[in-house]
């Protein structure tokens, strides 16, 4: 007698099917007449990929009332530019002024409808909103709006996949979006949810979407297994280094960590104008020395690390992920806040900066402030300057200003034209000596 096949075996999704399942269904909502594109979905990264030009996509966000205009305009700049840097091209930004972002579409009706009026118009690709979104609003705005919906959450999770280069950081990524994917299975899997059946599974049952919610915690947790062994092996490297005192870049994204580490240790490494070029820790000695032509100093061997940038709104599941990476900044001795001063709110990504070294435990360390890019800065006001009301000063008023309101002089410097980084070796050089001598 032939034996029948154990159909509750066959209906288990592994992990292959699992994404070979969820490509299929992405390409079947969004490929509509659209061979020209491909989404595709792997083990190893969620990115999409597209052709060479670039998508086409608007922003949206919710200017709530503890918000100013000109924040909002200069937190939409950042995401254009966090757009940009993933592949886009922004052709329309959208702003609501609300109380709160409405709990079913994140924007009012009416405005919902301009969106979805521009959308259909202009063959948009893709729609990014400012903040996160819960998977009901997400499935919302993909009804009403037919084209893809990301948040800045999803949007960074895709420049750090994009960005990953070794082992470590693939698997700090990978982590942080099975975490992120976890909750927003319903969205992708609707036409999934349905009983299985078959021998041994008698009683209510078990949803498919439930197998695969197993499918992805299973994949989490091999992650956080395969992160563990990486990490014994960093904890080894660094105890195999503890004779040095330690040197940690930090800072927002894109002020130009890596050129002033290229500058101070000609190290090399990779230094572009788009956020989170760099995501892996990389360690460098320095050599510091003291320019006195009365007394001899002797050289001082340091060694500086170069860490990931830091940003307003950064998902809580790469912070979780990264701490590993983060463990640099922990362990150093010395910080180096480098700050981007040709940015008309240098300030307030200071303010996202030193929040995050606290919430990191980080904030107490002795720490040298480096304006950097003055070759960039420019105190007259330019035509497409988006703050009208800013008080405009030259470089001589912010150091006078910066020396009168902190205990030690901030240094002004420009990494890419090596201007003034001798003063910073100096300084350097002086911390790290009364750090001997303790």
């Amino acid at each position: 007698m032939k034996q029948r096949p154990n159909r509750s075996s066959n209906r288990t999704i592994g992990i292959d099917a699992f994404f070979s399942n969820l490509q299929a269904f992405t390409s079947r909502i969004y490929n509509k007449g659209k061979p020209k594109k491909v989404y595709e979905l792997k083990p190893s990264s969620f990115q999409v990929k597209t052709e060479t030009r670039p998508e086409r996509a608007v922003l949206v966000a919710v200017e709530v009332q503890t918000q100013t205009e000109l924040q909002t305009r200069d937190y939409l700049k950042e995401l254009e530019f966090l757009t940009y840097t993933a592949g886009g091209e922004v052709l329309k930004t959208f702003v609501q002024r609300r109380q709160m972002p409405d709990p079913k579409t994140y924007v009012g009706t009416g405005k919902l409808a301009d969106v979805v009026e521009f959308v259909k118009n202009h063959s948009i690709e893709i729609a990014v909103f400012d903040d996160e979104l819960t998977p009901s609003q997400i499935r919302n705005l993909e009804k009403a709006m037919e084209c893809r919906i990301i948040d800045r959450s999803t949007l960074i999770l895709d420049i750090f996949a994009r960005n990953a280069r070794t082992a470590r950081a693939r698997t700090q990524v990978d982590l942080a979006q099975s975490e992120y994917l976890l909750p927003r299975l319903t969205r992708m899997w609707t036409h999934l949810e349905k009983q299985r059946g078959g021998i041994g599974m008698k009683g209510p049952g078990e949803k498919e979407i439930e197998t695969d919610r197993r499918v992805i915690r299973d994949k989490i947790s091999r992650l956080k297994k395969q992160l563990e062994d990486i990490d014994k092996q960093s904890v080894t490297q660094r105890k195999s280094r503890t004779d040095e005192l330690r040197i940690a870049l930090v800072g927002y994204t894109n002020v130009g960590k890596s050129t002033l580490m290229n500058a101070l240790t000609k190290a090399g490494i990779l230094a572009e104008n788009k956020l989170f070029a760099t995501l892996d820790s990389t360690v460098r000695k320095l050599v510091l020395t003291k320019e006195d032509p009365e007394r001899y100093y002797p050289p001082i061997i340091t060694l500086l690390s170069d860490t990931v940038g830091f940003i307003r709104k950064l998902p809580h599941q790469l912070i979780e992920s990264f701490k590993s990476t983060l463990d640099e900044i922990n362990e150093a001795d010395v910080l180096i806040h480098v700050v981007d001063i040709s940015h008309v709110r240098f300030e307030e990504q200071m303010e996202v900066v030193k929040q995050t070294l606290v919430d990191i435990g980080a904030a107490n360390k002795p720490t040298i402030v480096i304006f950097n890019k003055i070759d960039q800065y420019n105190p007259e006001p330019t035509s497409d300057d988006i703050f009208e009301d800013q008080a405009y000063y030259n470089l001589s008023d912010f150091k006078n200003m910066w020396m009168g309101r902190e205990n030690d002089p901030a240094i002004f410097i420009s990494a890419l034209d090596k201007d003034d980084v001798s003063e910073l070796r100096q300084r350097l050089y002086d911390i790290c000596a009364d750090l001997n001598r303790n």
